[in-house]
């Protein structure tokens, strides 16, 4: 008669086997080809699939060659980010829109089930990390996706009306939830290999708004319908056979509120704003790389555009590169004397080519509803093919603070409409510049005491030093002009007689 194993034995051939077919495992994969595991793999899974009643679909975060984000994953995240707070037990939590609420979703390597139509569907977060290379700064790369599994008899049902009812949902929800940022550019050379995309960001709440910009009521008006009639010309922009993006222009003095038109622009269309900085971009195809992460309505700025490449220098005539030739090579025997500094890191090789491909070129159409925005306070430094009508399709100049700019901004600052000192500022304004920042700087209440009459005082002070400091500058420069015609009268009498004679004859 046997005596039946006990529990300890039946542990202790249980643990020996699964340590023998470990270090079985282990060896195989040691020295065993990656081709024949691949193989072995391969043809398991196939014939498991006889068996195995279930179906898997993955939805991969970026496609291809990572150029962009996924918009299936998106909405995924996003119609799960809804039912898995229900049914999850880790979860993430996000600002939502406004910074009022708290928005969830699933974390990684959660499992949520849904239900649709009487199909039992399961959700996983998972993700891939791949080998890091030897010797490498940066972390392993990490690559996530959404598995979808679902029994195979619900194979026609899933794929043909549950997919398309978590996309649409999932773009609701994004809508429903979207919070508009403002990104920026990091230096192409510290792009880690893991981050996920090639902007930072932060959530924009920038205040401005049209009501409150110190422009003439027309102009506004003007400014606005085009905004408008563009965010709702797809249909137009498709017909015509032109990219769904249009280019503008701001240009005038410092202080005109060329950064408050931007952000007024944004918050009237609800776009995001890519802050785009020119001089950390390593080349053209780093600029390229950059214009694909962009999404759809959204504004594209490079502000102070003459001051971030020399764009305007590759264009040179000949004679202007002649006469150059002995200063380039005195320059070229300083650079080789100097340290260098990390010329890979901090050069820029972004061309005027570069530039005009990434707003009108081929590329330029990889996503819709797009505004382009260049600020400058010299237009006529700007190459005249950056700027011309198809690329900035609107210029828009933003000049000295007007009557009626005052007039807002009085109302803004003050809550006044009308005062008796608004006509000695209609006349000084008249005869003298200022910027709009200078004048809300004036009309800006400094301590609890500053009232409507003080800081109207405060104004037309700095207006009358303002028109008193032009008119010095002008008296100067007279001066220096008479005696530039007299010095030169003295040192050429006999050509100023022959031009006399010549006017006589």
């Amino acid at each position: 008669m046997m005596v039946p194993p006990t529990m300890i034995e039946m542990w202790t051939t249980m643990g020996s086997t699964l340590a023998s077919f470990m270090f079985v495992w282990a060896i195989i994969r040691q020295y065993c080809p990656y081709e024949v595991r691949r193989y072995f793999e391969k043809y398991t899974h196939r014939f498991m699939g006889f068996f195995y009643p279930y179906i898997k679909i993955s939805i991969h975060e970026f496609a291809g060659d990572r150029l962009k984000r996924s918009e299936a994953y998106a909405a995924v995240e996003a119609y799960l980010s809804v039912n898995s707070s229900k049914s999850a037990k880790r979860l993430k939590a996000e600002m939502g829109k406004d910074s009022n609420n708290l928005v969830l979703s699933m974390d990684e390597y959660e499992r949520v089930t849904d239900e649709f139509q009487g199909a039992k569907i399961w959700w996983v977060l998972s993700k891939v990390v791949s080998p890091a290379r030897s010797m490498s700064y940066y972390p392993e790369q990490e690559k996530r996706y959404y598995r979808l599994t679902f029994h195979k008899r619900y194979r026609e049902l899933i794929t043909d009306a549950y997919l398309e009812h978590v996309v649409s949902e999932g773009k609701e929800i994004r809508v429903k939830n979207r919070q508009r940022k403002l990104y920026t550019n990091s230096p192409g050379y510290k792009w880690p290999s893991y981050k996920q995309t090639m902007w930072s960001h932060i959530v924009f709440e920038h205040p401005a708004r049209f009501e409150t910009m110190a422009l003439e009521p027309e102009k506004k008006q003007e400014i606005i319908e085009d905004l408008v009639t563009f965010s709702k010309s797809k249909d137009f922009y498709a017909r015509i056979g032109k990219a769904w993006k249009r280019g503008y222009l701001l240009y005038g003095p410092p202080g005109t509120g060329k950064s408050t038109m931007i952000a007024a622009m944004a918050n009237l269309l609800n776009y995001d704003v890519y802050d785009l900085e020119l001089t950390a971009v390593k080349d053209n195809t780093e600029l390229r790389k950059l214009l694909i992460e962009t999404t759809s309505k959204s504004i594209i700025v490079i502000e102070d555009i003459d001051c971030s490449l020399d764009l305007t220098g590759q264009r040179k005539k000949k004679s202007e590169k002649s006469s150059d030739d002995g200063k380039e090579k005195l320059d070229k025997e300083i650079s080789r004397k100097e340290p260098k500094e990390e010329s890979n890191n901090n050069s820029s090789k972004v061309t005027l080519s570069g530039l005009l491909n990434f707003i009108d070129g081929l590329w330029s159409a990889c996503g819709g509803e797009r505004l382009i925005v260049f600020t400058t306070n010299y237009v006529e430094k700007l190459d005249p093919a950056l700027i011309r009508r198809g690329r900035m399709d609107k210029h828009i100049e933003l000049s000295y603070c007007s009557f009626m700019g005052f007039k807002v901004l009085a109302n803004n600052y003050l809550k006044v409409e009308n005062h008796p000192m608004f006509d000695t500022i209609q006349r000084l304004m008249e005869e003298t510049n200022m910027t709009p920042a200078d004048v809300a700087e004036n009309l800006m209440p400094k301590s609890p005491s500053d009232d409507v009459d003080k800081c109207l005082s405060s104004l037309i002070q700095a207006l009358q030093e303002t028109k008193e400091e032009a008119e010095k500058k002008n008296a100067e420069e007279s001066k220096e002009d008479d005696e530039l015609i007299k010095e030169n009268a003295a040192a050429d009498p006999k050509d100023n007689n022959k031009e006399t004679e010549k006017e006589i004859l």
